[in-house]
C-alpha cells in the first residue's frame, strides 16, 4: 500500500521509559499511516507492551514524544486518548468474565456516552437514545462483524480463549477507533482461530477504515498481513520497513536466532506461514 505523502496518524519521537536503572524504552521512534497494518515485532523482553501501555497512556514516558492526528497526546490522560480514537486489546484478557459479552462490547463504548446522572437514573431522553444507538451499533455492526452473534448472551466465562479474544476485539471496536491497538491478538490460538483473526484484521483496515498497530509473534501472519514491521531489543528500535526489508536485515536476524545467515530466518518465516 502506497502511503508516501500521506501525514501519520500516529508518530513516536524519541520516547524513553526507564522503571528504576532499567530502560525499558531507549529513545524509541516510529510512525503509522493511516489505513495500514503496522506490526511491532521483538524477541521476549525486547519493550512491546511496554510501548503498547506507554502509547495508550498506561505508562507516562521519561522523555519524547506521542503524537495522534498531529496532536501532542504526551501527557493526556488513557480515558482521553479512548475518546481521541485510540483503542487496544490486552496480551492478557481482560474481560469481565462474570459478565456476558453483549455487556463486556457495550463496556467499549463508554468514553463516548454523554448522559448525565439525571437521565441515567430516569432511563429518560438522551440515555434511552444513547441506549438505543449504542445497541444498534455493537447488535448490528460489531457483533455481525466478528460473527459472534450466536454467544452474545453468553457469560465470557463459559467461552473459549479464541473467542473470548474475539470478544476483546469487539469491545475494543465498539469504541469506535481511528487506531486498533493489537496486543498478541493470536496468541494461544489454534490454526483456524489464527486464520479468522486474520481475516478481520483484514477486514478491519479494508472495510471499516481502521488503521492497526499490534504486537505479534506468529511471524507467518507478520509478513503476510503488515504494511510495515517495526523490530525492537532491548528497547530500541533495530529495523523499520517493510516485511521483506526487515526479513533481510542482518541485526533483526541476530536478535531472533544469535546468528547472521538469513536463510535460518527464511526457513522459520516459511515454516509460520504454512502452519499458519
Amino acid at each position: 500500500m502506497d502511503t508516501s505523502g500521506s501525514i501519520p496518524v500516529l508518530q513516536l519521537s524519541q520516547l524513553t521509559l526507564a522503571f528504576g536503572g532499567v530502560k525499558a524504552l531507549n529513545n524509541v521512534g516510529f510512525s503509522v499511516q493511516p489505513n495500514t497494518i503496522t506490526t511491532v515485532i521483538g524477541p521476549n523482553g525486547a519493550g512491546k507492551t511496554s510501548l503498547f501501555n506507554t502509547i495508550s497512556g498506561f505508562y507516562r514516558p521519561n522523555a519524547g514524544t506521542i503524537h495522534f492526528q498531529g496532536q501532542d497526546i504526551t501527557q493526556t490522560p488513557a480515558p482521553e486518548r479512548a475518546k481521541l480514537g485510540l483503542a487496544r486489546s490486552f496480551q492478557n484478557i481482560a474481560l469481565f468474565r462474570g459478565m456476558t459479552v453483549l455487556d463486556n462490547i457495550k463496556l467499549g463504548h463508554h468514553a463516548h456516552l454523554r448522559t448525565n446522572i439525571l437521565d441515567a437514573l430516569f432511563y429518560a431522553g438522551r440515555a434511552r437514545r444513547e441506549e438505543v444507538e449504542l445497541r444498534r451499533q455493537v447488535e448490528e455492526r460489531v457483533i455481525d462483524f466478528l460473527e459472534i452473534d450466536h454467544i452474545r448472551h453468553h457469560p465470557v466465562s463459559a467461552l473459549s480463549y479464541g473467542l473470548q479474544k474475539r470478544v476483546e476485539m469487539a469491545r475494543a471496536l465498539a469504541m469506535q477507533p481511528k487506531v486498533l491497538m493489537l496486543d498478541e491478538p493470536v496468541a494461544g490460538m489454534n490454526r483456524e482461530e489464527t486464520e479468522d483473526m486474520a481475516r478481520f484484521i483484514l477486514d478491519v483496515r479494508e472495510e471499516w477504515g481502521i488503521t492497526v498497530l499490534m504486537v505479534e509473534h506468529d511471524m507467518g501472519m507478520v509478513m503476510d498481513l503488515s504494511d510495515h514491521v517495526v523490530v525492537l531489543n532491548f528497547g530500541q528500535v533495530i529495523a523499520d520497513g517493510t516485511a521483506a526489508d526487515v526479513q533481510a536485515n542482518p541485526e533483526v536476524i541476530s536478535a531472533y536466532l544469535g546468528s547472521g545467515d538469513v536463510s535460518d530466518l527464511r526457513e522459520k518465516l516459511r515454516q509460520g506461514m504454512a502452519e499458519a
